[in-house]
This record gives structure tokens, C-alpha cells and sequence, in this order.
């Protein structure tokens, strides 16, 4: 079991930091004509810096804590607010009707409370 969340924790922490780094350098207009993509025309800038800046402090809480031992609890709380960021690009992209956005939330959200109920729980 710990080995399986290791893995989703890790995949979790690349795919936040990835999308997190993108979106802070990419301009919107580029970013914005990507599949999938166009909601960030909608977001302030200010909004996306802040959007992108705490799923990457939360990837980072995904795995550090737990890794050196110092303040492990931390991992199971960086995994919940990373589920609630999530919530909440779910609800902003049904608002929006965009339809191939909302797996991919729902997947994540999923493997968020797993790594937390996992983390919380010991192991």
C-alpha cells in the first residue's frame, strides 16, 4: 500500500508542479489555445499566478513532509487543499459546460483523497 501511494503522490506532485509552472510562464493567449485550455482567458491574470503558485506549493507538500520526516502531517492537509482547488476548478468548469474538463478534475480529486485518507491514516 505505501508503495502505491508513493506512486500516486508522485505523479500527483509532477502533474501540479507541471501545470503549475506552465501556466506561469506560457501567456494566456498561448495557454488559452490549447485543447481544453481556454478557460484561463477567463481568470485574471492575477487569479491563474495565484491558482498555479498553490498547486505547486501543494505538490511540493505532497511529498517533502512525509519524505525528511519533518511535519509529515502536513502531506495529508497539502492533499486536501490541493482536492478543494479541485472542487473548485469542477464546479467553475461545469458552470462553463466544459465537458472534457471534468474527468480529469474528478480523477484528480479522487487521487488527492486517496494520498490523504492514505497519509492521515499512517501509512
Amino acid at each position: 500500500m505505501e508503495i502505491a501511494v508513493w506512486i500516486v503522490s508522485g505523479l500527483l506532485a509532477f502533474a501540479f508542479t507541471v501545470g503549475g509552472i506552465v501556466r506561469l510562464v506560457v501567456p494566456a493567449e498561448t495557454y488559452g489555445a490549447w485543447p481544453n485550455q481556454q478557460w484561463i482567458r477567463s481568470v485574471p491574470r492575477l487569479g491563474v499566478v495565484a491558482i498555479s503558485v498553490a498547486e505547486i506549493l501543494g505538490a511540493i507538500g505532497l511529498i517533502v513532509p512525509v519524505l525528511t520526516g519533518i511535519a509529515p502531517i502536513l502531506t495529508p492537509i497539502a492533499a486536501v487543499c490541493l482536492a478543494l482547488i479541485m472542487t473548485g476548478a469542477l464546479v467553475f468548469h461545469l458552470r462553463r459546460k466544459e465537458w472534457p474538463n471534468v474527468p480529469v478534475a474528478l480523477v484528480l480529486i479522487a487521487l488527492l483523497l486517496f494520498v490523504a485518507i492514505a497519509r492521515f491514516s499512517g501509512v
